[in-house]
């Protein structure tokens, strides 16, 4: 069973212009910068923003329906 603990795993990669990142766990949640914690930062935020956003468009989605939101932790 995979156990999370509310971590995720961010991959960075050395390229010319400075690093990118992703993280495996999140599609889209993608990033670049000059230095490497620069790159984490702006990970971490984009992370943020698709968590974020994700939630609105489910919000929308559901607006007005009968269901049933409760929270869970991994």
């Amino acid at each position: 069973m995979l156990r999370l603990k509310n971590e995720f795993t961010a991959v960075f990669k050395h390229v010319p212009e400075g690093y990118v990142g992703f993280i495996e766990e999140l599609p889209g949640a993608n990033s670049q910068g000059d230095t490497l914690e620069r790159t984490r930062e702006n990970l971490r935020e984009a992370a943020v923003l698709i968590l974020e956003s994700n939630r609105a468009l489910a919000e929308e989605c559901l607006a007005g329906q009968d269901v049933i939101r409760e929270r869970i932790s991994l």
